[in-house]
């Protein structure tokens, strides 16, 4: 059988200077975490091998643990490809030795297997090297479709201004990630029915921020299998990465969108796998403007999701706004104060957050509890009322996604407060709520049924605004019922029978 080609370019000399780096500093800076191997293993048994030719891309190949994987898969399988090429781009100078003594190992075991094997091995930027040759540039390499791409692609945000985010945009991809720019990138050099398999943080499944990522992903792309890991510390434990990562499958084209296998673990070694198959409306529901992917993992959040979407009530239908917190500390530093004063109204802070009340001030908090009353602060502050607040972020211990609770200007000094930037707050046209509707409307935003069903979309800590927005809600007569019926901060127990029994009946 013939030998491994390598075909080695060569880093320049600017790029050796920006890449001169060590363990932690390099692998910051590069946003890469190399792939343990129980994940390389899961995400090569998610490849479908179908005999003739594999012709695999790898961007961001590290030391090479998920060729290495599918290879294995490769020569295992019942139906083994005859030819077997790889596309592997990897930045790292200081691991492209590691990468090359892989690629030396598959060939070998290709070659024992009868498999043709050839490696193409790229010490370059992959996000360069792909927009040059999707555009045709003139001095590109020729443009190659692939059968199968492959990916654990690195997690760093990308500024607006820099050269990466300039090349994507030649291309029309709007994202600010590079992992969502490296699958963005795959899609397009797929072949039709080409399958993309890659571990990526799960953010990009909902929010604003990554929606002409989804819309451009599932333009492309047809989802056929998920995977969602039990633990945030699964996947990359020896990392002590705590990010909710997803597997994906998917084919190249939309002509077909039959159901979706969605299976969940633990990540370790060996662990069970728990299987579902549900249909495709259930994963992007038909007629979503926001394209969220949800992810029913198992039973619980399925019937989260069918309590939920049997409600019909939108924000504008019950006359209700949700905003962020216009206080943003460190721009209005001259006006805050540790302690409240006469010349100063309330700052609402999430640690003011206590037993389903707003308790303020607080003295033993760190953060400032009250804002000075001044024309440059007016426009930060909302009228006297009753408002229901959310947290926009939960702590990574904290075992509720959305943690709701009422400010009441009367159980306060009354007048303006001002909400800071990281809660949410529900409203009436800038103004406050009646405070039966505001408790039916906390107590449901604190249910356990409600929570399970964010988790379908939501995989960060992060609550928007936007998914807010994106919720039904009960009738304001079920909402009113509910508020007369359930005190703030009573039991968990007590809000969900509350909630089954006067919300969602």
């Amino acid at each position: 059988m013939p030998a491994t080609a390598h075909v080695i370019t060569a880093p320049d000399a600017s790029e050796l200077c920006a890449r001169d780096l060590v363990g932690a500093d390099r692998q910051h800076e590069l946003g890469q975490y190399f792939s343990p191997r129980p994940v390389a293993e899961l995400l090569a048994s998610f490849v479908e091998f179908r005999g003739g030719d594999v012709r695999m891309l790898e961007a961001g190949a590290g030391s090479g643990a998920l060729i290495a994987a599918v290879v294995q898969c490769a020569c295992e399988t019942q139906t083994p490809p005859q030819r077997f090429t790889v596309d592997a781009w990897e930045v790292d100078a200081a691991v492209f030795p590691s990468l090359q003594d892989t690629i030396n190992e598959c060939a070998q075991r290709c070659r024992k297997a009868g498999i043709e094997f050839e490696a193409h091995l790229h010490c370059a930027d992959f996000i360069v090297a792909a927009v040059e040759r999707l555009r045709g540039d003139w001095f590109a390499t020729a443009a190659v479709s692939y059968t199968l791409a492959v990916l654990n692609p690195p997690y760093r945000k990308i500024r607006g201004d820099s050269r990466e985010r300039l090349l994507l945009r030649a291309l029309k991809i709007e994202t600010s990630n590079l992992y969502t720019a490296f699958l963005s990138l795959a899609a397009r050099l797929l072949e039709p029915s080409g399958q993309l398999v890659a571990i990526t943080p799960r953010s990009f499944c909902n929010g604003p921020y990554f929606r002409p990522f989804r819309a451009d992903l599932l333009e492309r792309l047809t989802l056929s299998r998920v995977h969602v890991f039990d633990s945030r510390s699964a996947a990359f434990r020896a990392d002590s990465v705590l990010q909710e990562n997803i597997v994906i499958h998917a084919l190249r084209g939309v002509a077909e969108r039959g159901p979706v296998v969605v299976s969940s673990s633990t990540g370790r070694h060996g662990a069970k796998i728990r299987v579902r198959i549900v249909p495709y409306s259930e994963i992007v529901r038909p007629g979503d403007s926001e394209q969220f992917i949800r992810l029913p993992s198992d039973g619980r959040f399925s019937d989260a999701d069918f309590s939920l979407t049997r409600l019909q009530a939108k924000l504008a239908d019950l006359d209700l706004t949700v905003s962020t917190g216009r206080v943003v500390d460190f721009r209005a530093r001259d006006f805050l104060r540790r302690a409240p004063d006469t010349d100063t109204v309330p700052l609402v802070y999430p640690c003011h957050f206590n037993g389903g009340w707003v308790h303020w001030p607080c003295a033993k908090s760190r953060k400032p509890n009250a804002i000075v009353l001044h024309d440059e602060t007016r426009e930060l502050l909302v009228p006297e009322g009753v408002y229901v607040l959310v947290k926009r972020f939960s702590a990574k211990e904290e075992r509720r996604r959305i943690v709701a609770c009422i400010w009441d200007s009367s159980r306060t000094v009354g007048g303006p407060v001002g909400f800071e930037n990281h809660l949410n707050y529900f409203h009436i046209r800038g103004g406050g709520l009646d405070l039966t509707f505001a408790r039916g409307l906390a107590a449901f935003l604190n249910s356990t049924v409600l929570d399970d069903y964010f988790r379908l979309f939501s995989g960060h800590t992060q609550v928007n605004a936007t998914d807010l927005r994106s919720l039904s809600y009960p009738t304001c007569d079920a909402l009113m019922r509910l508020g007369k019926n359930v005190e703030p901060g009573s039991s968990q127990a007590a809000i969900d029978a509350a909630v089954q029994e006067l919300a969602l009946a």
